[in-house]
C-alpha cells in the first residue's frame, strides 16, 4: 500500500475509483418509505480513522432507511417547494419544541416579508432534537425531546405556508466522535483529537460517518420538511491540527475532493427524492484558496451538486482591512455586498444553483471594535443582498431573538 500511496498515477486511479464508486451507490440505495453558533477558522482572512486500504473507499448503502414508520398523516410527507425566494430565520430545537416562543415567531413571519424557519434537527452538539427512529443515534445518546412531535410541528407550519428546512450539523458531532471512537479524528499518537473547545469531531474520510449523517438527513426528509441543509459540512481548523491525521485515504484524495464527493453523495440521494438540498459555506473561501483547502470546502465544486449554497457572510467574522475596509463589523452593507460580487464571479457558468447568504442579527461583543447591529445594520444587508443581484436570505441568531425592525413589511 505504500508504493500506492507514493505513485501519482495510483493516486489519481484511485480518486477515479472513489468517484465511480460513489455514482453506483447513488444506483443502486433504495429509497425510504414514502412519503451555529460562529467559528472562525483559524486562518480565515475573511470571514461562519479508517480505511485500512483502498477497499475502504467504497461507500456502503446506507441502512434501514426504510424502516422509518410512516406518519399516520400522509400530508405531512409533501416536500412541495416554494417557488418564491426564501427569507428565512434560524430556530433551535429547545425554542421550536416551546409553544409560546415558536408562536411569536410564526406572528413573526406573518406580518413580515419572512417565509421561511431553518430548524435544527442535528445540531452543534450532535443531538437529534426530536424522537427519530434511528437506531445507531438512540445508542449513540443523540437522541433528545425537545420538539415532542415533529411530524405534527411540520404540518401546522406548512398550513401556514412556512418552507421548513431541516438543519444537520455534519462533522462537528462531540456525541457521536465521543460514543464510537473509530468515528473520531485522531492525533497522531492515536488520541482524540480535540478543537479549542474540548470536543471531539467525526472523520470526513470515514465513509460510516457519512452513512450516519445521510440516514439522518433522510429521515428527516420522509416526514415532511422541504430542504435539508447540511452544515459544519467541513474539517476543524482549531489548534494542533498538524498533530491530526485522517488515515490513508488523506493520501489518495484532499480535504476539497473529500468534501465534495459528500456533497455530491448525500445531494444526489436527497434530490431524487424531490428534496432540496443546501450547504452552509464559510463566506472566506469565495475569495481566498487557502481557506478553501483548509476547511476542505471547494465553493464551486460544492455548487455544482447543490440546490442552494449559503456562505455565512457575517460581517464581523471579517478580519479588519478586508475590501479595504477597517472596520468590516461597522459596515455590513460594503462587506455582504463584495462577498456576493466575488461570489458571482465565482459561479458565473453554474446558473442552477441559487445563492442564499446567511446574514448577522446578532452583535459580535467580543470584539473590541464592535458595533450594535439594530435594524438599520440588519436592513443594509438585506439591501446589500439585493443590490448584488440576489434575492434570498437566511437571518442567524443563536438565541432565536430576531429585530424586527430590520426586515421587509
Amino acid at each position: 500500500m505504500s508504493k500506492l500511496i507514493g505513485d501519482r498515477k495510483q493516486k489519481n486511479f484511485f480518486r477515479i475509483v472513489s468517484v465511480a464508486f460513489l455514482t453506483c451507490l447513488i444506483c443502486l440505495l433504495k429509497p425510504p418509505a414514502p412519503g451555529r453558533g460562529v467559528e472562525p477558522a483559524a486562518t480565515m482572512t475573511s470571514t461562519k480513522s479508517e480505511p485500512a486500504d483502498e477497499s475502504s473507499i467504497v461507500t456502503t448503502e446506507p441502512e434501514n432507511l426504510t424502516d422509518a414508520k410512516e406518519p399516520e398523516d400522509k400530508a405531512v410527507l409533501s416536500n412541495k417547494v416554494k417557488e418564491v425566494p426564501v427569507r428565512g430565520i434560524y430556530v433551535t430545537g429547545p425554542v421550536a419544541g416551546s409553544e409560546k416562543k415558536m408562536k411569536d415567531l410564526v406572528s413573526l413571519i406573518e406580518t413580515t416579508k419572512l417565509n421561511a424557519m431553518v430548524i435544527d434537527v442535528k445540531n452543534d452538539s450532535g443531538e437529534i432534537t426530536y424522537k427519530m427512529d434511528y437506531e445507531e443515534a438512540k445508542e449513540a445518546g443523540a437522541i433528545r425531546s425537545y420538539i415532542s412531535n415533529m411530524p405534527s410541528m411540520i404540518k401546522e407550519l406548512k398550513a401556514k405556508n412556512i418552507y421548513l428546512i431541516a438543519r444537520i450539523v455534519t462533522f462537528k458531532d462531540p456525541i457521536l466522535a465521543e460514543s464510537n471512537l473509530d468515528y473520531s479524528i485522531k492525533n497522531k499518537d492515536g488520541s482524540v483529537f480535540r478543537d479549542n473547545q474540548g470536543l471531539a469531531w467525526l472523520n470526513p474520510y470515514n465513509r460510516q460517518v457519512w452513512k450516519y449523517v445521510l440516514n439522518v438527513a433522510a429521515r428527516a426528509a420522509a416526514i415532511g420538511f422541504d430542504e435539508i441543509q447540511f452544515d459544519y459540512i467541513r474539517f476543524p481548523t482549531s489548534k494542533g491540527m498538524e498533530q491530526v491525521t485522517y488515515g490513508p485515504e488523506e493520501n489518495l484524495l484532499t480535504r476539497q475532493e473529500v468534501i465534495t464527493q459528500f456533497t455530491q453523495c448525500v445531494s444526489d440521494f436527497l434530490k431524487a427524492r424531490g428534496v432540496k438540498v443546501s450547504a452552509d459555506v464559510f463566506g472566506g473561501i469565495i475569495s481566498s484558496e487557502i481557506d478553501s483547502q483548509n476547511i476542505g470546502q471547494d465553493y464551486e465544486k460544492m455548487a455544482q451538486h447543490l440546490d442552494y449554497i449559503s456562505p455565512m457572510i457575517y460581517p464581523s467574522q471579517f478580519a479588519n482591512g478586508c475590501y479595504g475596509v477597517d472596520n468590516p463589523d461597522a459596515s455590513p452593507y460594503e462587506i455582504v455586498y463584495r462577498t456576493l460580487k466575488d461570489s458571482q464571479l465565482k459561479l458565473e457558468h453554474n446558473k442552477d444553483v441559487v445563492v442564499r447568504p446567511w446574514l448577522q442579527d446578532f452583535t459580535a461583543t467580543w470584539l473590541a471594535n464592535h458595533v450594535t447591529y439594530d435594524a438599520e445594520k440588519i436592513r443594509s444587508q438585506i439591501d446589500a443582498v439585493y443590490a448584488s443581484g440576489y434575492d434570498e436570505w437566511i437571518l442567524w441568531n443563536a438565541s432565536n431573538r430576531y429585530t424586527i425592525g430590520g426586515l421587509p413589511q
